[in-house]
């Protein structure tokens, strides 16, 4: 057999391995279960960690002021050394809409090992814990939650003796650019960290979305958190492995009712959000990096590349093999475009969106080469306890 045929069935082997045996990662019914109240409701602090983000403000603080819980709970909004009014616009913001109480603190500048964001959460949470809250939820400036979002939340956590439960956000998807690479961002994430291992007891694979995060303070309080990963650039996972080692169960599954309002309209901008944490995801590994790009190859581009080739060379059991590939990799990938609400004829284009994936991968690790590293929001975070670049 040639060698594009032997590459067109190890690729369709991976994707069978994929489809039966990674979880089922790609269906999208992990969702919180029908709400269960608790016998009472605890004290719940909400922080909120937000550098400059006072234009998407207005379309997400108020979703949390107005939280119809029936317990007790405020809201600490962090302002992350701001330079455009974000804490003024909170307050605001909060004296026109009322509803939860509100705190607007200014932690200073994070020292050397710390990231900027965390640096913001432990601040918050420092706030928090004086008040003793029973569970934080951590949540993203640009999150909207509706009303019913920490009821729900604090419902699951209560009776399922979950230590996390988070959600993944429902990303924007109204440009074309976003309809391409915004659903195949979830997918590709819960490829990696599958949904329905993470909630098993014992289990091994740990993750979380740093969006929307209920954590129970006293595991918090044990897993040394957020001091324990102070300087992680992609801080969900590493919160979510840190909580697991302290013995805390895990739930992570989709949003239907908690969405990011930040709107990514360019590729450049959603070229940004990726690459600025691929290789730290990668852990700064260049044979990491190699066999990333390799098994992207091989998954992704090949089949489409195999059918071509036996079409046009009369190889019909490259042909066969690799359009077989691709239509399982279609397949797979059709549940997560209906749950944003797009049509399935994109899915024969995920090759396309993984060829840019492939290429953000590379270009985070050329930045970080370059001592660029994860740059968001003029932070740099070149490697791991790297003292942070004010750009």
């Amino acid at each position: 057999m040639s060698a594009i045929v032997w590459t067109a069935a190890a690729s369709l082997l991976a994707w069978l391995w994929l489809l039966l045996g990674q979880g089922f990662f790609w269906r999208t019914d992990v969702r919180l279960p029908p709400r269960r109240d608790p016998d009472a409701w605890p004290y719940v602090c909400v922080v909120v960690p937000a550098r400059d983000e006072a234009a998407v403000l207005p379309s997400s603080l108020p979703s949390l002021l107005a939280q119809d819980y029936p317990g007790r709970a405020e809201v600490v909004l962090v302002d992350d050394g701001s330079t455009d009014g974000t804490g003024d616009v909170a307050r605001e913001l909060s004296l026109r809409h009322g509803g939860l109480p509100l705190t607007v603190a200014r932690p200073g500048e994070p020292p050397a090992g710390w990231t900027g964001k965390l640096w913001a959460v432990r601040h918050g949470i420092g706030i928090a814990r004086a008040r003793e809250p029973e569970y934080l939820l951590l949540t993203d400036a640009d999150i909207a939650h509706a009303p019913d979002s920490l009821r729900t939340l604090v419902a699951a956590a209560r009776t399922g003796g979950f230590a996390i439960v988070s959600q993944m956000a429902r990303l924007r998807v109204d440009t074309l650019w976003e309809r391409l690479v915004v659903p195949a961002f979830v997918y590709f994430f819960a490829q990696l960290y599958p949904f329905r291992r993470i909630g098993r007891e014992g289990a091994r694979t740990a993750a979380a979305a740093g969006g929307c995060v209920l954590l129970r303070t006293e595991t918090a309080v044990r897993a040394r958190i957020p001091d324990a990963v102070r300087d992680a650039v992609i801080d969900d996972v590493a919160l979510a492995r840190a909580v697991r080692a302290a013995g805390g169960r895990l739930w992570l599954g989709l949003a239907d009712r908690v969405d990011s309002v930040r709107p990514y309209p360019r590729l450049r901008d959603l070229w940004r959000m990726v690459s600025r944490s691929a290789y730290a995801q990668l852990r700064h590994n260049p044979l990491l990096l190699l066999g990333t790009v390799a098994g992207l190859v091989l998954v992704y581009l090949a089949p489409p590349a195999a059918l071509a080739a036996g079409l046009a060379g009369g190889d019909a059991a490259a042909a066969a093999l690799g359009g077989a590939a691709w239509l399982v990799m279609t397949g797979t990938y059709v549940p997560m475009l209906h749950y944003y609400g797009q049509p399935p004829w994109l899915a024969p284009l995920l090759p396309f969106t993984a060829l840019l994936y492939l290429l953000m991968t590379v270009d985070s690790a050329v930045q970080h080469h370059r001592g660029r590293g994860a740059a968001w929001k003029g932070r740099t975070y070149a490697r791991p306890g790297a003292v942070p670049d004010e750009g």
